[in-house]
């Protein structure tokens, strides 16, 4: 196994060199990044070629009867699909399908040499059974979902924590066999890890792209839209919500009523011109309509306002100390009144809430 073509050494090592240097790139959507994007596809694809026309892995092999050097090989699957997912343009639906079917090759490898895991093989084979609903966790119970996205979330940093103490010294692992097996294997435990969220990601996103309108026939025109349709000019940007008034009901343009003298759009009669320029700077609010001295006018004629004194207006007048009838009988309503409250004291009457 260890006698594989030189070729197959390089274009790996070219591929690996390109999948690091997009890994440190932050700008995803650059064409540049795309370029190198597709070489680096490109690289692991010839890999994988020539790997079959060596007969690099066979179904008949163990774990244990691939060399240490050759485990790296058994990722090639992986990163054509991790590669895949993070493509811009071209038909989306297509290129996640093809991103599946490639962590499908990859996990069938890992399956037919024993090196899956009983939860992982658990779940391949829910995978298998329904790949379009496939998830890690539950979708019924979320306690259940959540102790198993934790768990995972733990399983995949423990992971991390290995490998990257197995990557400090790689003087040691050029010597060191076992070492050098434990990193590939761990590399490829974490790889696993991360195909079945890959997995649920892809079985989400297809779902989605399912709901949404399939794409017109080559050659039908599509159909116009609002701006289109009122020939509005698209590359003109506004951040108007509505519409300009010229293009409300109907238009401002044109005549205002049909032959026949019906309404073609709404309208306001007004006195003259001057009245709608007057009321283009009006306030947002309503402004009184008249003086105080008009309000206080219209008060009096309708009887809202009482001036002139009498019973009326509350205002007692003054007693008149000649007229001795009119002070006896003012004298005997006070002693009246005073005889009344001695009677009935305050709070006398209210029995009904006494305990």
């Amino acid at each position: 196994m260890t006698d594989q073509p030189q070729s197959l050494r390089s274009v790996f090592t070219d591929g690996e060199t390109k999948r690091k240097e997009l890994e440190s790139s932050w700008d995803t959507n650059s064409a540049i990044f795309q370029e190198n994007l597709t070489a680096a596809i490109a690289a692991y694809e010839e890999c994988l070629r020539i790997a079959d026309r060596v007969s690099l892995f066979s179904p008949n092999e163990t774990l244990e009867d691939i060399a240490s050097g050759d485990l790296q090989y058994l990722l090639l699957n992986y990163y054509v699909a991790e590669l895949l997912q993070r493509v811009n343009g071209g038909e989306r639906q297509a290129l996640l399908l093809r991103a599946r079917a490639a962590y499908e090759r990859f996990l069938k490898m890992l399956d037919q040499h024993d090196i899956l895991s009983p939860s992982d093989t658990r779940l391949y084979e829910k995978h298998r059974d329904d790949p379009g609903s496939f998830s890690t966790a539950s979708k019924t119970d979320p306690s259940a979902r959540r102790e198993t996205k934790i768990s995972r979330f733990r399983e995949e940093k423990d992971l991390k924590k290995k490998l990257e103490y197995l990557r400090q010294n790689p003087t040691a692992l050029q010597n060191d066999d076992a070492a050098l097996r434990d990193l590939q294997l761990t590399n490829t435990t974490l790889c696993t890890h991360r195909t079945f969220q890959s997995l649920e990601s892809i079985a989400q996103e297809l779902q989605i792209l399912s709901l949404a309108p399939p794409p017109p026939p080559p050659g039908q025109q599509q159909p116009m839209d609002d701006r289109q349709r009122n020939g509005r000019n698209q590359n003109i940007y506004s951040d108007r919500l509505d519409a300009p008034l010229s293009q409300l009901s109907g238009g401002l343009s044109g005549p205002i009523l049909s032959k026949d003298g019906k309404p073609l759009r709404p309208f306001t009669l007004l006195d003259t011109r001057q009245t709608v320029q007057d009321g283009v700077f009006r306030p947002d609010h309503s402004l009184p309509t008249m003086t105080i001295d008009e309000y206080l006018e219209e008060e009096k004629k309708r009887g809202g306002m009482i001036s002139g004194g009498g019973e009326q207006s509350g205002i007692r007048p003054e007693p008149d100390e000649d007229n001795i009838e009119k002070a006896d009988e003012e004298t005997l309503k006070a002693r009246a009144w005073d005889e009344f409250k001695e009677e009935n004291p305050k709070g006398s009457g209210n029995t009904l809430n006494r305990g």
